[in-house]
């Protein structure tokens, strides 16, 4: 089966060596040219699609890898028992009390979740928008997403009573329906899904004999004071499979190391045997260094707790202020409450980008974007299943700094926007929005220019 790069992995790696449209329709692809070539000539840039913490690696944790290195052995398909005890005490303190014997590690959180869908089998519900890979790994396994749309606080669950009745209707068609997917808190959109949404989803999934599989890899970089995330597995334990991974709280995003909790039931112990399965044959187990370093970073040690402080404060207040912009701008968006994205919809400026850009479709603003501004980012069709939507996602991650000395600073700062090469980004996402609008209508102007 031939299945395209992921969209978000094509960007960053665009950025580095080749255009980024590739996949897209010819008028656009012809167009646009990487951030890496604007770079190379001098022309300004502002990194907006990739989704990588973007963050030095805490010294702790380099010490930690370096104390590991001398393991080059093969270890257990699911990862070394200190590895798993510690990412069960790492659930057992958010109110998720785990067996050590039903936590897989694996090289990041996607091989995890593609074992998963090959044990769980069947078409899957995905939300949209949502994370890109798991309606990909889906098709990958010979199966096929149904697409549920979110709400207005819903961001990463599909809206429940639609799931069942696409589910019945999938079913009454002949499909055979195993498997609900949340992300929570939520890619593309920032947004975390309220506690009676999550009850929700775990009640339909019982009524409809669904899994839910909740990858949770953004859960402790909320941002907002009022916001709590709670997971499916809360409601439904019996049915509920959690991933999470490293890449995103403490940036270790190339160590590849992830880690699925199974629930403790006929099921988990099910899928517990079918994702070995698949380890064993696939990555036999991960990098033996890796596993040591990610038992220290589970067992939450302070060092590493402060440094997820400040990250959260820091995604916290680098995506709020683009935030401001972009709604003070005319767009509208979710207001982000974890992590570090953005999901603007430019349905408001329609006739403005038809009209003066021939822009009519996410995909070619996006474009547009790059190829005129420097300005990276991902369109709507890469999240909703090719609804191509006047709407962007965008990540803020890769604003704090090109050199670690930066980076520092950022993470130290009490105000992170202040710092010059933050503001600069920021003055520069102002004169895009004003460049973008320069010929629109007088009123729509001042709502558009800042």
């Amino acid at each position: 089966m031939s299945v395209p790069v992921s969209p978000a992995l094509a960007l960053n790696e665009a950025e580095v060596s080749f255009p980024l449209w590739d996949a897209s329709p010819p008028e656009t692809s012809r167009s646009a040219s990487g951030l890496a070539d604007k770079r190379r000539h001098g022309l300004p840039v502002l990194p907006l699609g990739f989704g990588e913490a973007g963050l030095p690696v805490h010294p702790a944790l380099r010490e930690a890898l370096a104390i590991g290195s001398s393991r080059n052995a093969y270890g257990p398909v699911a990862g070394t028992a200190e590895l798993r005890e510690a990412a069960a005490g790492y659930w057992a303190r958010r109110g998720l009390p785990t067996d050590p014997d039903l936590v897989v590690a694996g090289p990041g959180s996607k091989p995890l979740l593609y074992g998963l869908l090959l044990g769980l089998g069947g078409d899957i519900v995905a939300p949209s928008p949502g994370w890109v890979s798991s309606r990909a790994q889906a098709r990958l396994t010979g199966h096929r997403p149904i697409h549920v749309p979110t709400g207005p606080g819903r961001g990463g669950v599909p809206r429940p009573e639609l799931v069942a009745d696409a589910v019945l209707a999938a079913r009454a068609a002949g499909r055979t329906v195993r498997s609900v997917v949340v992300t929570t808190p939520d890619n593309p959109t920032g947004d975390v899904p309220s506690r009676s949404t999550v009850e929700q989803i775990a009640q339909v999934a019982r009524e409809l004999d669904l899994a839910i599989v909740s990858n949770e890899i953004y859960r402790d970089l909320v941002h907002d004071p009022s916001t709590f995330v709670h997971s499916p597995a809360e409601f439904a334990p019996e049915r509920t499979i959690v991933t999470t991974g490293l890449s995103k709280s403490l940036a270790l995003c190339g160590w590849r190391l992830g880690v699925m909790r199974l629930p403790d039931s006929p099921l988990g112990r099910s899928l517990l045997a079918d994702v070995l399965g698949v380890a064993s044959e696939v990555w036999s187990s991960p990098a033996a260094p890796v596993q040591y370093a990610a038992a220290y970073a589970f067992g939450e040690p302070e060092e590493l707790t402060e440094r997820v402080e400040r990250s959260r404060r820091l995604h916290g207040a680098v995506v709020r202020a683009v935030a401001e912009r972009l709604k003070r701008a005319g767009a509208a968006l979710p207001t982000p409450r974890a992590g570090f994205y953005l999901y603007p919809d430019f349905g408001g400026w329609s006739g403005y980008l038809e009209r003066e850009h021939g822009i009519t479709t996410g995909r070619q603003l996006a474009a547009h974007l790059l190829d005129a501004f420097g300005l990276g980012g991902l369109p709507a069709a890469d999240f909703e299943g090719g609804h191509d939507a006047l709407r962007l996602r965008l990540a803020t991650s890769l604003l704090y700094g090109d050199t670690d000395v930066q980076r520092y600073a950022a993470l130290a700062a009490d105000d992170p926007t202040r710092l010059p090469w933050i503001r600069a980004h920021l003055d520069r996402l102002d004169e895009i929005l004003t460049g973008l609008a320069r010929h629109a209508d007088p009123v729509h102007a001042r709502g558009l220019a800042c």
